[in-house]
């Protein structure tokens, strides 16, 4: 039975599915529909979502349409790269750290409109249903949360396409027929999931990548970038000063062509079951290698390998959806205060499908080259020394 809903703001991407949602909330609630449509650099055209929406009835004034990039790149992609964060030690978490924004921005639509529910189109297998409603309760302990994929019976494609057909929902000729893999995609990353690809005994055809050319197929020729960094975050490239959005669409440029950013995986899902996914995160993979290279010049060794052995943590947070979990801003606070001095710049090379650092520079360096040095340096360094250092550790 469906609970008592006013007013309810949907995250809509304009597609079949949330369509779909959108009709099935006025007609199983009553309720009035608010969408919100997030722009976070999936590279579609967010105008036909608007349309859509008016088509379904909604109100002009319901429907919200912004562009988050800056604020996603900003405020979740370069927190997040601080922290060197990678789960299970491969994915780089590009759908995980879009969620907690879209939840947030739900919330604050949802107080502005005074909207009692919020709902999106996440399944009852995957994660970002739990990523979605986490963040929904940390922001507003107790707005209603509606989720359709767990509640109604539109189980097939088939019941989907026929409830979109009886309620004049348009569909596009691509959607009539079974769809090969689904796809998420944002500034940072692309995942494709299912159909095709749910085997992981078999090769991802080529056509399910989408933003790069295979590492077989770049150049011959090497390029080398240098990127600069300003307390932890990338703010350069060759030079040239960059908001977040456009340098990390920078990057994704820079690694699509050079085959750079290709992950075949085999995840443990949040909800406790495998799952096989093709990611691709160009531009994100760069900036990764750059950011350790900048960090292995400007953080002493104790510094560095706690935050190694925090980082598994706190990419599990983010994978589980606990972006806005004390315990999460607790390893951010500790993360961004090893940032003081992770200032400087990083000499990459692209090739084939690789993202090399091969320099880095700092005028915060805490390497020392007359210490290292092979020949007589300036700095004093008694050889023997080392044998007391060695007796003591083996004692």
């Amino acid at each position: 039975m469906a609970r008592d809903v006013k007013k309810v703001v949907l995250a809509y991407s304009g597609g079949l599915d949330t369509s779909v949602i959108l009709k099935w909330l006025q007609t199983t609630y009553g309720c009035e529909v608010v969408t919100f449509t997030a722009d976070l650099g999936q590279g579609e055209e967010l105008a036909p979502a608007r349309e859509k929406a008016l088509l379904l009835g909604i109100k002009p004034e319901n429907i919200f349409i912004e562009d988050v990039r800056e604020e996603f790149v900003r405020d979740y992609v370069f927190p997040m790269f601080r922290a060197n964060a990678v789960y299970e030690g491969q994915y780089l978490l590009g759908t995980s750290i879009a969620r907690p924004l879209i939840a947030k921005k739900q919330i604050e639509i949802a107080r502005k409109v005074g909207a009692d529910a919020v709902s999106h189109g996440a399944t009852g297998k995957g994660n970002d249903q739990v990523r979605f409603e986490l963040g929904y309760y940390a922001l507003e302990p107790e707005i209603t949360v509606i989720a359709p994929w767990r509640e109604w019976d539109l189980t097939s494609r088939t019941r989907l396409l026929e409830f979109a057909e009886s309620h004049q929902i348009p569909i596009s000729k691509d959607k009539r027929g079974e769809a090969p893999f689904s796809v998420d995609a944002n500034l940072l990353h692309s995942s494709s999931e299912g159909k095709v690809l749910e085997d992981p005994a078999d090769d991802a055809p080529e056509y399910v990548y989408q933003r790069t050319i295979s590492p077989e197929s770049a150049p011959d020729k090497a390029t080398v970038i240098e990127i600069g960094f300003q307390q932890g975050d990338p703010v350069s490239i060759d030079g040239e000063l960059l908001s977040p959005a456009t340098l990390l669409a920078r990057l994704n440029e820079l690694g699509k062509a050079n085959g750079i950013g290709r992950l075949d995986l085999v995840e443990n899902r949040f909800v406790g079951m495998k799952s096989r996914g093709i990611y691709e995160t160009p531009g994100g993979t760069i900036l990764l290698a750059a950011h350790r290279g900048i960090e292995s010049i400007t953080l002493d060794r104790g510094a560095a390998h706690l935050k190694d052995e925090l980082m598994p943590r706190y990419a599990e947070l983010i994978y589980n959806g606990f972006w806005f979990a004390p315990e999460r801003e607790m390893l951010q606070a500790a993360i961004d205060l090893s940032q003081r001095y992770v200032t400087g710049t990083v000499k990459v090379k692209l090739y084939k499908g690789n993202a090399t650092v091969i320099g880095r520079e700092s005028p915060y360096s805490l390497y020392n080259q007359d210490l290292v040095t092979f020949e007589e340096g300036a700095v004093a360094y008694d050889h023997r020394d080392a044998a007391g250092f060695i007796k003591l550790n083996a004692s």
